[in-house]
């Protein structure tokens, strides 16, 4: 059995080390035979944010970011966020992401401890109950398609989320979603449970990540395998286009998180509709997004993380004009910008159906077209004529209740 080799680096980094490379690439050797690579991180993490990945010599292995302060890679299993598989003898590197430096510095220790010995994994959490599905909303189809109720934008225990995969699914099918894309942070791991898990609980669940640098975040839906965050933004589009993917511009406005990647081909997709967007008589989002590109996608998402900080999923709800309820379908309607988005699953609705539209449950609310123009909604199912572009409802303070596309 291969022996147990111990690596440490430690040290302390500076702002100026921050501004000049933020992102460090730790190198350690993993010997021939070796079962198991764990990975611990120590620093004062009141002072200042770390953030944590792994490659060996064959590329990408995973990422936690800083919701992690280690990780295990072994033969059969691995910390969430990390891809189980034998550990590859030779050189491997701890990704190291200097995320917040305070101008003292902040010390630092790594230590990487390599063993022949299979370690057990840890136990498996119970996997929720099926739970109980809303009933439907009555909604029309058109011409053979179906509008589904879903969510774009949603986390779990493989990034910075509280939940597993099993009890993210089963949270969302109780809200009556029909899909949800699972977009954690700069990894893939959570792609091989989301078949089964999908098929357990009967909702589409989209194999996604959350592409998350210090100057924006962009989700990539699809099984397009890992896109490398470490590549300029215009990588990240055509790495999804060249596989079958999307990527869409998250949260564009949202905070210290708000998009300031240079893109040469700005994408059509964009979460307008973000769960942060918490007064929606604030225009920003809509003005951002006209001034994107003229024929920009309106997608919502509720960035789901965790019970009781974040929206419930499908808070906001993005509903798609799919064939059916798999995940290529719903991937396929939301290319082709079949979608319409509302503050949640019974909140009142704007849909495009044929060359109209059906505003449902918007009684006193106003439809306001792409010329500005306003029209009164009458009734709780009101059918009105539709132009070319982006349509939505209001209040009478014009807060945001639904978007048609």
């Amino acid at each position: 059995m291969t022996p147990a080799t111990d690596t440490v680096h430690r040290g302390r980094w500076t702002l100026a080390d921050r501004l000049e490379q933020p992102l460090r690439e730790l190198p350690f050797e993993v010997p021939r035979g070796t079962a198991a690579v764990t990975v611990e991180l120590s620093y004062e993490r009141e002072a200042g944010v770390l953030d944590l990945g792994c490659l060996g010599p064959a590329g990408y292995r995973g990422w936690s970011g800083g919701a992690r302060d280690g990780y295990t890679v072994a033969a059969d299993w691995a910390t969430p966020g990390y891809l189980p598989g034998e550990p590859e003898p030779g050189e491997w590197q701890v990704l190291l992401r200097l995320h917040r430096v305070p101008p003292t510095g902040l010390e630092y220790q790594l230590r990487i401890t390599t063993t022949g010995r299979r370690p057990a994994p840890p136990p498996a959490p119970a996997e929720p109950p099926v739970p109980e599905r809303p009933p439907r909303r009555p909604l029309p189809e058109v011409d053979g398609l179906r509008w589904l109720a879903g969510d774009c934008h949603s986390h779990t225990t493989h990034s910075d989320g509280a939940l597993t995969p099993a009890e993210l699914a089963a949270l969302a099918a109780a809200q009556g979603l029909d899909f949800l894309a699972v977009t954690d942070h700069n990894t893939t791991s959570h792609h091989p449970h989301l078949p089964a898990v999908a098929a357990r609980y009967g909702i589409a669940l989209l194999p996604g990540q959350e592409v998350t640098t210090d100057t924006g975040h962009a989700n990539v839906l699809g099984d397009v395998g890992w896109v490398d965050f470490r590549r300029p933004a215009d990588h990240w589009l055509s790495h999804a286009r060249r596989h079958g993917g999307l990527l869409s511009i998250n949260h564009p406005l949202g905070a210290d998180c708000a998009w300031r990647n240079p893109l040469t081909d700005r994408p059509r997709h964009v979460e307008v509709w973000h769960s942060g967007w918490f007064d929606r008589r604030w225009g920003a989002p809509l003005a951002w997004a006209a001034a994107w590109r003229p024929d920009v996608v309106a997608l919502g998402g509720s960035d789901f993380h965790r019970l009781g900080d974040d929206a419930l999923p499908g808070r906001p709800t993005t509903w798609v004009l799919a064939e059916d309820a798999s995940s290529d379908a719903v991937l396929a309607a939301l290319a082709d910008g079949r979608v319409a988005v509302s503050a949640g699953p019974r909140a009142p609705l704007l849909l495009r159906v044929g060359d109209g539209l059906l505003a449902l449950d918007a009684e006193g609310t106003a439809l306001v077209r792409p010329d500005g123009s306003r029209q009164a909604v009458h009734g709780d199912r009101a059918a009105l004529p539709a132009g070319t572009g982006p349509h939505r409802l209001e209040t009478w303070e014009n807060e945001v209740l639904a978007l048609a596309y």
